[in-house]
């Protein structure tokens, strides 16, 4: 949510002989919810703290606030309305608390967004193998927190995990190969499928191809 205090910026200002110290604190930002889910819930992020006789002044990614109506700021710019978080506009942002002489910027905030998975890829997307070979996939969907992997050979049920590993395949290891992730913080599932098939090496004959019993 951020810190209790943050240590002010100081400068130091003469005027007709007499000198003054100006302090603008400096801001963090709060969040009324620190792992939305994507495109799901909006998100209230506010600049600390508040500040008399201050402006207040928004970035994302470095770069001043994008004309979005998934953004809203309040009429005093302290406060920062994100309607359906997605990854791009999930930050990192700052805020800045600026008087007439001095200003000062929060640290980067970026919130920890919920989302995925997205439609998973098999590695590699080689269809044929010689038997013999070692068949060695392995499957990814973007998605936070991490996906949750398993595997299905003509919608039987082989194992959990990312990787899928047979040795010196032969025809009978011909199929649908499938994978399935699974986010747990969403609830969401995705899955791909690769049909493998499985055939003689040159000059030995062409093997029937079978299904896995």
């Amino acid at each position: 949510m951020g810190p209790l205090s943050a240590p002010p910026c100081t400068q130091h200002i003469t005027w007709k002989g007499l000198l003054f110290t100006v302090e603008t604190p400096k801001p963090y930002i709060s969040s009324s919810n620190l792992n939305p889910r994507e495109a799901m819930e909006t998100v209230i992020l506010t600049c600390n703290p508040e500040t008399p006789n201050a402006s207040y002044q928004w970035w994302m990614n470095g770069q001043s606030l994008p004309m979005t109506h998934r953004m809203q700021l309040s009429k005093t710019n302290r406060t920062l309305f994100l309607f359906g978080v997605t990854k791009y506009t999930a930050g990192p942002y700052e805020c800045e608390i600026r008087n007439p002489v001095n200003a000062s910027r929060s640290d980067p905030f970026t919130l920890n967004l919920l989302y995925g998975p997205d439609l998973p890829r098999i590695f590699p997307s080689v269809t044929s193998y010689y038997s013999g070979e070692n068949l060695d996939l392995s499957c990814f969907a973007d998605s936070n927190p991490p996906a949750q992997y398993s595997w299905t050979i003509n919608g039987k049920f082989q194992l959990s995990g990312q990787k899928l590993f047979i040795p010196q395949i032969t025809p009978k290891h011909n199929g649908l190969y499938a994978c399935s992730a699974r986010n747990s913080a969403t609830g969401e599932e995705s899955f791909t499928s690769l049909t493998i098939r499985v055939i003689a090496p040159p000059g030995l004959g062409t093997f029937a191809f079978n299904n896995p019993t």
